[in-house]
């Protein structure tokens, strides 16, 4: 026989798989809690969020408030990373179903002279926790409720807010009962809010034809700081495989002086917890770290778990990778593509315990070194519950990594990976051009549960992806992809300097790179600026200053009588930072159209002065009104307002 309860809770949120994974959060953020709370018969109920962090002994406690309908809802700020759970918990509320009886009574004209008695007990069990001032007040409730010749003093306070709030304020929980547990892990706030910049550090040299170092990323840090960037994210550093090489542009045999794909990991110089020798030491790259950090940027570093074939692995553990029937091996495939040059590890096999392990020992090695961010290659190509333990040990020696996701690949393959704990993913923004798939997206995004656990990072570009609405395209173009995600996005990224100095050349008919970077090492004047360049550090220094960019989720589009226009509403949890976006589709020609503001979501009504800041140009307008005109050209294809009230 269960014990006896009468208040059921049901259809907690958020909550993902019925508790079986996380919420996600970070520091200072919050948590809104959404339950159905009920019992039986007409008794007032009461429920609360309970919530404590994983080394607290006691659970904090927050009131819900009802909606309607059985519908509760309350909020608590997480304030440390980590760990932290929450229920709710629900009670049939006696002293308060009391004082509503007594109130209905009373009102009827009733006289109550054996209800006030009983109201002496629900007194009686609150004397005790009660402050000084309170027991003073609840001393005298209880000569009053026991003296008849008081009884119209005693039915006012009878119903007073004062009662009333002292009741709520000290329940007695007889038979409550709590739902489930559910868990949220906080991170810090980059996890949030973060912008990418990659390039190859190969590629880094003054001189042409020279292959770059660490110390010549040192001398790009301040470039990579001016455009407004937090996060450089390098591809692979390691000792690059010779067996099977690949040359330009992916041709399966390298001429002499071929370097090879960077993600070709490991040769008879070393393997994961190696540095290509040619970009210098590891005393170097912890320089190079420093140097970054000084300068407010955190260096990524590329997660592969593939190795060459002249990996040292392969010789030292050949049970890692799975070897065919006449003894060759069997390389990477993702038809009709062929990678002969990785060999992919074997996650099958009956040595899998020191594979992980070993494979959990190179990301301590690095964090070791500084390095707090990795961006996993091909994540959805290894198992989700390798990730689910590998980020469960990391996180719980050192809570400030973060790990991005790179898997552009099937929706629930996305999905899984982050409920199995990334930080971050790669999205499908790259290949969302038209105005009603940006909406579709967004809404996906920011509007179902996947706002809960799903933390995309928007990337107009990558080494792998020269998307077909780029290649040709002119700077409007660029300046639009741009701002499209740092606004959609809180999280975003490209792959420089070829996405600033606008080099589109591509494979025909392919949406890779002429000439690609994966596989030879580029020349750039790395301190050439352009228009480009100056939107690019704007529009950063924006995201920067202005609260309402730094989250993805609180987005409303706005009606605009124009299809080539797209704008929208974004605002922080306090509603103190509150913007109007306005972006152009079309990077050929001006566009007009008149756009509808957010009025309700403002609390403002017709005809309310709202004084409209445009942040780029400094301009400033005054609206009065619901509809108001735009226009813009391709010169500049965006507004970003700031709406003041």
């Amino acid at each position: 026989m269960q014990n006896q309860k009468r208040v059921v809770i049901d259809y907690v949120s958020p909550q993902i798989n019925n508790g079986d994974f996380f919420i996600k959060r970070v520091v200072n953020q919050i948590v809104t809690v959404n339950s159905h709370v009920l019992s039986d018969g007409h008794d007032i109920i009461a429920a609360s969020i309970l919530y404590k962090y994983e080394k607290d002994k006691k659970w904090s406690e927050v009131r819900m408030q009802h909606i309607n309908n059985d519908e509760w809802i309350g909020a608590f700020i997480v304030k440390k990373q980590g760990f932290c759970e929450y229920k709710v918990e629900g009670w049939v509320d006696y002293a308060l179903n009391w004082q509503h009886g007594i109130t209905r009574k009373i009102e009827d004209n009733q006289h109550v002279n054996s209800e006030l008695l009983e109201g002496i007990e629900y007194i009686n069990d609150i004397l005790k926790v009660a402050s000084k001032e309170e027991k003073e007040y609840l001393k005298h409730l209880e000569k009053l409720f026991s003296n008849a010749k008081m009884y119209e003093e005693a039915v006012l306070e009878a119903q007073s807010n004062k009662l009333h709030n002292i009741f709520t304020k000290y329940p007695k929980k007889l038979l409550a009962n709590s739902s489930k547990i559910y868990k949220v892990y906080v991170d810090r706030l980059k996890a949030q809010f973060s912008t990418w910049y990659e390039f190859f550090p190969r590629s880094a040299s003054e001189q042409e034809g020279v292959h770059g170092t660490f110390k010549d990323c040192e001398r790009l840090l301040p470039k990579v700081a001016k455009m407004g960037f937090d996060t450089l994210y390098f591809p692979p550093i390691h000792p690059i495989g010779e067996v099977n090489r690949k040359g330009k542009n992916n041709t399966t045999e390298a001429k002499e002086g071929d370097v090879g794909s960077t993600w070709g990991i490991g040769s008879k110089l070393g393997g994961h917890k190696d540095i290509h020798s040619q970009l210098g030491s590891v005393e170097d790259f912890k320089s190079l770290i420093a140097k970054a950090k000084e300068e407010g940027i955190e260096i990524a570093m590329d997660y592969a778990l593939q190795a060459a074939p002249d990996h040292p692995w392969v010789k030292e553990h050949p049970s890692w990778f799975k070897w065919r029937p006449d003894g060759t091996v069997q390389y990477a495939e993702n038809p009709p593509k062929k990678y002969q040059d990785i060999l992919p590890i074997y996650w099958e096999s009956e040595d899998f315990k020191n594979l992980w392990n070993e494979c959990l020992d190179t990301l301590f090695y690095w964090i070791d070194c500084g390095i707090t961010i990795f961006r996993v290659d091909n994540p959805h190509t290894k198992p989700y519950y390798f990730w689910n333990w590998i980020i469960n040990e990391i996180k719980q020696k050192h809570p400030d990594v973060l790990f991005l996701a790179e898997a552009f690949t099937r929706p629930k393959v996305m999905q899984q990976l982050a409920k199995q704990g990334y930080t971050q993913s790669y999205s499908y923004f790259t290949w969302r051009e038209k105005k009603h798939e940006l909406i579709e997206y967004m809404n996906e995004l920011t509007q179902t549960n996947q706002k809960e656990y799903f933390r995309p990072n928007f990337w107009p570009n990558t080494p792998d992806i020269n998307p077909f609405h780029l290649q040709g395209a002119n700077e409007s173009k660029y300046m639009q992809r741009y701002v499209l995600a740092a606004t959609l996005s809180s999280n975003i990224g490209i792959y420089g300097p070829v996405f600033e100095y606008m080099i589109s050349d591509a494979l025909l008919g392919k949406e890779e790179y002429l000439n690609s970077e994966k596989f030879q090492i580029c020349h750039y004047d790395w301190f050439k600026e352009n228009k480009l360049t100056t939107v690019i550090s704007r529009i950063n220094k924006i995201r920067q200053e202005q609260e309402a960019l730094q989250q993805t989720n609180n987005i409303k589009f706005c009606a605009v009588e124009n299809e080539n226009l797209i704008a929208f509403y974004k605002w922080n949890d306090s509603k103190t930072n509150e913007l109007l976006i306005v972006i152009s589709l079309d990077h050929n020609n001006s566009q007009q159209g008149t756009v509808q503001l957010p009025f309700s979501e403002l609390g403002i009504s017709e005809g309310h002065q709202v004084e409209v800041l445009d942040l780029i140009t400094g301009n400033n307008y005054h609206w009065n009104a619901a509809w108001n005109f735009v226009e813009l050209h391709p010169s500049l294809p965006f507004h970003i307002f700031r709406l003041k009230k």
